[in-house]
């Protein structure tokens, strides 16, 4: 299926590593121009290098996400190589681990600049462009909002944050033709994934009770499986879809839990 997006501009926060990375190769697969916005320009370099080693175009900026400013220059960076933005992925985070018992008033705010706050600040100054370009916005989330987890309030916080601004936005730019989804991942298999589960006393026995409690399959969602729903989500193959949250996790979330186990 062509998904006509053929020379589109899209920005990917994240895109370096992990589901970023994932959407930005088939995004350039079909033919449109991801940005990578990251803070290590060798991780971001790297990135855009493999895209291209694909035949695949690519481009990147280097951006410290957590400072508003810096939010603002990266925008500004794309439109002036471009001078469009045609979609907009907010993938950028990590699962900090800032807790009720092991956070404090400072780490909280900190996890939710490093998890939130850029997602409102990069739609914010996308929108004059995305609004001429009748763009699309992608948010990228997590179960955590939805099922809980522990020790993580803040990410979880965040992630519902970003459930709610999806169907705000939704709301708000409707007049302007603009569609924003999210994609809520569960356990999906990333180079971070892998480091943290090496870290297990049993990484073998952990991975194995984490996916028998995937339904479809028993098995992890990989990158690739969220960056083809992604793609799909900014192209206008889904052209009468807003405000929605896909699932993209094996049933993970909402099937009934006697499949699990």
């Amino acid at each position: 299926m062509d998904l006509l997006l053929q020379d589109k501009v899209i920005i990917v926060t994240g895109g370096a590593k992990g589901i970023g990375l994932g959407i930005c190769k088939v995004l350039a697969q079909e033919g449109s121009i991801p940005v990578i916005v990251g803070r290590n320009e060798a991780d971001n370099r790297e990135a855009v290098q493999e895209i291209e080693s694909a035949s695949g175009k690519a481009w990147q900026v280097v951006a410290e996400l957590s400072r508003p400013e810096a939010c603002a220059l990266a925008v500004q960076q794309v439109l002036d190589q471009f001078d469009r933005i045609d979609g907009l992925v907010n993938n950028a985070g990590v699962n900090d681990g800032v807790g009720l018992e092991s956070g404090d008033y400072a780490r909280f705010l900190q996890s939710l600049r490093n998890n939130l706050v850029h997602y409102y600040l990069m739609a914010h100054h996308a929108l004059p462009a995305l609004k001429a370009s009748k763009g699309a916005i992608l948010n990228i989330g997590s179960k955590t909002a939805e099922t809980g987890q522990g020790g993580t309030s803040a990410y979880a916080a965040a992630n519902g944050g970003r459930n709610a601004l999806t169907r705000e936005w939704a709301v708000e730019l409707l007049k302007y033709g603009i569609r924003v989804n999210a994609i809520i991942v569960a356990e999906c298999w990333t180079p971070l994934y892998e480091s943290w589960l090496n870290q297990q006393p049993d990484p073998e026995a952990k991975l194995k009770t984490i996916t028998d409690n995937i339904p479809l399959g028993r098995r992890m969602t990989t990158a690739a499986e969220i960056a083809q729903t992604a793609a799909f989500l900014l192209s206008e193959k889904s052209s009468h879809t807003t405000g929605q949250l896909f699932h993209v996790d094996g049933g993970y979330v909402h099937l009934d839990r006697a499949l699990k186990g």
